[in-house]
């Protein structure tokens, strides 16, 4: 087994690098050996520290950008001081009181929901605030209804828990009259209402095969409706605050920020990321290279997962430099994902 790199570290090299990482987080500059003694408060000779900043730099904790004497925390520095050597604080009161104002839990939508979230996150931090919209099939149904189109299309009205109205209109094998349709919405509303989508379909294909004669063309009319009505769509994600970044030095390069921008408008490699994220119960941090996306590197991607009745449903984050303030940035993205579930609980629990 790989030792972590910290697990090499003696109390004091530990201690430096804490305090060479804060500052350099603090103010973007090389840090040197006189800073850091004055800075560490270890009662050692400026040989001591430059011998253990020679070791931190083979560890490949620390290194040299130019000529000068100063040193930057790289990836792999970054990283350990987000494992283990943050001090992490609760979020301040005026900043949790901010978010519990901001992310309205009154009637609302799930996406404008997560689209709040977004724009809050990148407002907190000034940072790009990113969150996936959670699919409305992961919603129970409210209500739905069929409206007759001519050449066998026909619109559907969808109604679900969260307050989303979606209006599809589907191409059917045959037409059916306005009989037939609101038989088969009368159906699915007296029986299935507060099921999700999945839980519709897979009930209608059971009491189709165990369906009698005179109640099977109504069901396989029925069956027929919602297939094609519930088909899943697409996952998004909502990216709030790009032009934030902008104003960091070391992602001001024009063509780094248009491979940036062209990631965030595309969405494709950060839909995938954040569909990771959205699997696993809580943070997830990514500095640099460690995303897998080669447009992301140089940033770090901060998320959490939220959901609602016991499913998790996305992640809410945010992307910025690799030099943020990781102690304030985490309080602030698990809080909103919390939040979030909540909200998201409280619509499910009133509808």
């Amino acid at each position: 087994m790989n030792r972590h790199p910290g697990q090499e570290l003696d109390i004091r090299a530990r201690r430096l690098l804490r305090t060479l990482i804060a500052q350099y987080l603090a103010d973007g500059e090389p840090v040197g050996s006189r800073t850091l003694a004055r800075s560490s408060g270890l009662d050692v000779s400026p040989a001591t520290i430059r011998n253990i900043m020679s070791d931190l730099e083979d560890a490949g904790l620390i290194a040299s950008p130019h000529t000068s004497a100063g040193r930057i925390p790289t990836p792999r520095g970054l990283r350990l001081f987000v494992d283990s050597l943050i001090e992490l604080q609760p979020l301040p009161r005026d900043e949790m009181v901010r978010l519990q104002r901001e992310l309205p839990p009154g009637p609302t939508t799930a996406r404008d929901l997560v689209g709040n979230a977004s724009m809050l996150l990148s407002a907190m931090t000034h940072f790009a605030g990113v969150v996936t919209v959670p699919r409305q099939t992961d919603f129970p149904l409210r209500h739905i209804d069929f409206v007759p189109l001519p050449d066998a299309r026909i619109l559907v009205i969808l109604v679900f828990s969260d307050n989303q109205v979606q209006n599809r209109v589907i191409q059917l094998s045959k037409p059916l009259d306005v009989r037939e349709l609101e038989q088969a919405a009368n159906y699915i509303n007296e029986h299935f209402v507060g099921l999700r989508v999945d839980e519709i379909r897979a009930r209608l294909l059971r009491e189709l095969r165990e369906a009698s004669s005179e109640l099977h063309q109504m069901l396989a009319q029925a069956v027929e409706l919602a297939a094609s009505s519930f088909a899943p769509q697409d996952e998004d994600v909502l990216v709030s605050g790009q032009t934030n970044l902008m104003a960091y030095a070391e992602l001001a390069n024009l063509d780094r920020l248009r491979e940036l921008f062209d990631a965030f408008q595309k969405k494709n490699e950060l839909l995938q990321l954040m569909e990771t994220c959205a699997k696993a119960q809580g943070v997830r941090l990514f500095i640099g290279e460690e995303s897998g996306f080669a447009a992301l590197d140089g940033c770090s991607v901060v998320t959490a997962s939220y959901g609602a009745q016991g499913r998790l449903l996305g992640a809410v984050g945010v992307i910025g430099p690799t030099r943020m303030a990781y102690e304030r940035v985490i309080p602030v993205v698990q809080a909103t994902a919390a939040l979030l579930s909540d909200a998201l609980n409280r619509a499910a629990k009133t509808s």
